[in-house]
């Protein structure tokens, strides 16, 4: 089962438009099953989630945590990807300070 890890600080009121951005899995190879998880070091920290065409989650604050999202615990937000579809996941920090963001997606063929 593939899977994408990502660390990212985000500085002080600005975005990271995919923090996902370059992985070899950020298009779907295939049709795929995708579950995701996304944690915030900090309040003040905003994700939206897109699947291809399909929004998963508009702009909404992250779940906070020092850590990666737990599995299964903290995996919220699940989409079949078709083939091709982008993985985008953007996050907004709306803060003064820079806040460390984490994503995991595990993503299963169908």
């Amino acid at each position: 089962m593939p899977a994408i890890q990502a660390e990212v600080t985000v500085a002080a009121n600005s975005t990271n438009n995919n923090i996902f951005s370059g992985s070899a899995f950020e298009y779907s190879r295939g049709r795929q099953l995708l579950s995701l998880g996304v944690t915030a070091a900090a309040t003040g920290t905003l994700v939206t989630i897109q699947s291809g065409a399909d929004v998963i989650l508009e702009e909404s604050p992250t779940y906070i945590a020092t850590q990666y999202p737990i599995v299964p615990d903290q995996m919220f937000y699940n989409d079949v990807m078709e083939i091709f579809d982008r993985l985008r996941v953007q996050i907004r920090n709306t803060t003064g300070a820079g806040i460390v963001a984490r994503g995991l997606a595990l993503l299963t063929p169908l």
